[in-house]
């Protein structure tokens, strides 16, 4: 009679998987989620999608505004250019009543020169530009200007040295208001105002501008001509 086989003390350990069988859904959920977190350490933790470069984003370019607003005063002053023959000098103003309300207006504009250092150069101001040339001297009359409406002036001044003692005075930025008294706005002087040694400046009196006709309307395009009506020859004959 044949003794029995002993059997194999338990170790404690679980035998090995089988290499060759199939992997089960938890081993590819593991898969799944370890090639997520790799592509998630690959993409820029920046929410704008912009590279991360460990400064702030860059802001957006403001609206553009318009070149020339409306002061609170309710008018514009610029200048439409200067001239300058024989030694005179004259810029030409133009005031815009850019308001809402009608603007009253009655004077001379009241001018500031002012030099590279936007310090004011003393100057006096001569109403109707009296000796410095002819031809601006018509006395003021009151304005009534309706919104939209446009009134129109003149600076003039002389290059003229007579002084050798003192320097030629020569601005280079210009402040214009309305009137004595009232606020001044920055105005382009087309160029240098150089004065010379004269120490003055004229002024004319304000007065109404042309009012600008509307544009007229576009011609109607020109189509071609009547049909024509001349007979077709019979191809029979």
């Amino acid at each position: 009679m044949s003794s029995p086989q002993a059997r194999p003390a338990p170790t404690g350990r679980t035998p090995s998987a089988d290499p060759t069988r199939p992997v089960g859904p938890p081993a590819v959920g593991a898969v799944l989620i370890g090639v997520a977190l790799l592509l998630g350490a690959c993409t820029s933790p920046t929410a704008s999608g912009g590279a991360a470069t460990g400064e702030p984003p860059e802001p957006s370019a403001p609206a553009a505004t318009s070149a020339a607003t409306c002061p609170a005063s309710g008018v514009l002053i610029r200048s439409t250019g200067s001239d300058a023959a024989m030694g005179l000098r004259a810029l030409g103003l133009e005031l815009v009543n850019c308001g809402a309300t009608p603007y009253r207006l009655n004077g001379y504009p009241a001018p500031t020169v002012r030099d590279e250092q936007r310090q004011p150069i003393p100057l006096a101001v001569v109403p109707g530009a009296t000796g410095i040339t002819s031809g601006y001297d018509a006395p003021p009359r009151a304005l009534t200007l309706l919104p939209g409406d446009r009134a129109i002036a003149s600076l003039l001044w002389r290059n003229t040295v007579t002084e050798t003692t003192a320097a030629p005075a020569e601005g280079a930025y210009l402040d214009v208001a309305p009137g004595a008294g009232q606020p001044a706005q920055a105005v382009d002087p087309d160029g240098p105002i150089d004065v010379g040694t004269t120490g003055r400046i004229g002024v004319s009196a304000w007065k109404p501008a042309e009012r600008r006709a509307p544009a007229p309307p576009p011609a109607p395009s020109v189509t071609g001509g009547p049909p024509s009506v001349a007979p077709t020859p019979d191809s029979r004959l």
